[in-house]
């Protein structure tokens, strides 16, 4: 196979889904890239900020790091493996504390305790390194080795062919999965790899109804590892959604 760059595998990506947005691409550094925007700048909540990017035409790159935590959700630092989770984070995301935000919660989990559950065992989240960096992939001009994952926006019908691609040549029917989580880890945390438990998955998301809001009610999240990405990209020529357009988007449709 010839090598694609991360600009080509973008664009196939996006040609494949016939995605609105350019895919984003997922890496870490110890700089901050040229021209990049803190997270903070476009909105507190970081997956807010990250969907913001795919369709703002303005800003091609956002950050998160050490020294621009101050002001983003708590949550979302955690997610990024930059602090721990607040201790009392369990009763927020399920019943609620009176010792604990006024006692404010989102009903999410049942319980405190299968929410300590379920925080425990997503494991030691590893930062990528010191900045976390969100890039739409045609401006990405760096090393292919340091990208993790790629992050698609699209509607039900676009993930399903991009879903249906992504199994074109593995033997391992079960390599996407929709986890628990809040926007965040399903666009960052899992399909770039800071946690052990999701890394070589296909992500679908997100699952979080607090960010309903925000996020259009017909889309869906795909967070893809960079060598299921670049397999994809390789496998489009091959696949259905080129052999058979009008099985993946067809022109004519029953009512």
């Amino acid at each position: 196979m010839t090598h694609l760059t991360i600009k080509e595998i973008g664009l196939k990506l996006k040609l494949a889904g016939r995605l609105e947005s350019i895919p984003l691409v997922i890496y870490g550094s110890e700089d901050i890239p040229e021209n990049a925007t803190p997270i903070i700048e476009i909105n507190r909540c970081i997956a807010n900020a990250i969907y913001a990017l795919s369709i703002h035409k303005e800003v091609n790159t956002i950050y998160i790091g050490d020294n621009t935590l101050e002001g983003c959700c708590p949550g979302g630092q955690a997610w990024f493996g930059y602090k721990s989770f607040l201790p009392k984070l369990k009763y927020f995301i399920s019943t609620g504390s009176e010792d604990f935000r006024g006692g404010a919660a989102e009903f999410l989990l049942a319980n405190p305790d299968l929410a300590e559950k379920q925080l425990i065992s997503v494991g030691k989240i590893t930062p990528l390194e010191k900045n976390t960096v969100i890039q739409k992939a045609d401006s990405y001009d760096g090393e292919s080795v340091n990208v993790k994952a790629f992050l698609c926006f699209g509607y039900s019908e676009q993930i399903r062919n991009l879903c249906s691609l992504a199994y074109f040549q593995p033997e391992n029917g079960f390599i996407i999965k929709i986890p628990w989580d809040p926007s965040c880890a399903s666009f960052i945390t899992y399909p770039a790899g800071l946690i052990n438990t999701y890394m070589n998955n296909v992500i679908i998301g997100p699952t979080d109804p607090t960010g309903n809001y925000w996020f259009p009610q017909n889309y869906l999240s795909m967070g893809i590892p960079i060598k299921i990405a670049e397999r994809m990209a390789y496998d489009l020529e091959h696949s259905f959604i080129v052999k058979h357009p009008d099985v993946a988007f067809p022109i004519k449709r029953k009512s």
